[in-house]
């Protein structure tokens, strides 16, 4: 079987990544734990340093979230080869070893990544669907983009009922990705700062004939954002959001100029809104 390495991504949350450490470290089935930390700027290099579960790796400066990605992921590949690799926010908590076994065991010829079924604070987060762009011209409207996300974004129920469903994108906090896959799409989009590479490589290895699919038999915890709520305001989340997404649409959604004209539009009336309310 394929090598199997666990991938953490920590920026000046040491606290939660140790936690999530310490869940999976005598997990026979994990080959090796690498943290990437992002050039933290509180004491989370040198607290890091001391847990010997782990491979620590240290970047000069904030390289976002995909180049980490790849940076770990890169490691991983050089060292082994092919290999499963598990990308994991730190505020991760797994109940049971078995359940990566039972992702691991979903892997088939065709299939890229395996995610688990999310279990967030206030919600239950499975796969979701890929828009186009005037989908998503709808989905960004004021007021009414509520009207339209269930149903252009959503699968029902029943698509849910078997073992594995075959979804188009899954959450990015938690999945697993065959390295073999990875390579062919030629990693991670590194022109992303924060959000929207979970698009990005759907679009990547949609091109390829790879597939993605939920176990819908296993449930993994998130504890939604605490890193990242820590360190970034809602507003300046939002716009690192939309910088992504804008990104995303024009290379990647084959979004027109007058259409990126209007998703501009769009977002800084959102962001407007988003400033109001904050007052």
């Amino acid at each position: 079987m394929k090598k199997f390495g666990y991938l953490i991504i920590n920026y000046n949350d040491y606290e939660t990544t140790n936690k999530l450490i310490d869940n999976i470290k005598d997990y026979k089935i994990i080959d090796e734990i690498v943290v990437i930390d992002n050039n933290s700027n509180d004491n989370s290099k040198e607290e890091l340093k001391k847990n010997k579960n782990i491979t620590l790796i240290c970047n000069d400066e904030n390289l976002g979230f995909a180049k980490a990605i790849n940076i770990g992921c890169k490691y991983l590949i050089d060292k082994y080869d092919k290999v499963y690799i598990a990308i994991s926010n730190s505020d991760i908590r797994i109940k049971k070893e078995k359940d990566l076994k039972d992702l691991l065991d979903s892997f088939k010829n065709d299939i890229a990544i395996v995610a688990p079924t999310i279990k967030e604070p206030k919600e239950i987060v499975k796969g979701w669907k890929l828009t186009s762009v005037k989908e998503d011209i709808k989905l960004n409207i004021p007021l009414i983009n509520r009207k339209y996300r269930k149903k252009l974004m959503t699968y029902p129920e029943e698509h849910y009922k078997s073992d594995v469903s075959y979804v188009d994108i899954v959450k990015g906090c938690f999945f697993i990705i065959d390295s073999q896959a990875l390579i062919n799409v030629n990693y991670f989009d590194e022109n992303t700062f924060l959000y929207y590479e979970e698009n990005i490589i759907a679009k990547k290895l949609r091109v390829k004939g790879y597939k993605t699919i939920i176990n819908n038999n296993v449930l993994i915890y998130h504890d939604h954002e605490v890193s990242i709520n820590k360190n970034i305001s809602n507003v300046n989340k939002y716009k690192i959001t939309k910088d992504s997404f804008m990104y995303y649409e024009k290379n990647y959604n084959g979004a027109s100029n007058f259409q990126l004209f209007i998703l501009k539009v769009l977002n800084n009336m959102n962001l407007i809104a988003k400033k109001i309310r904050k007052k």
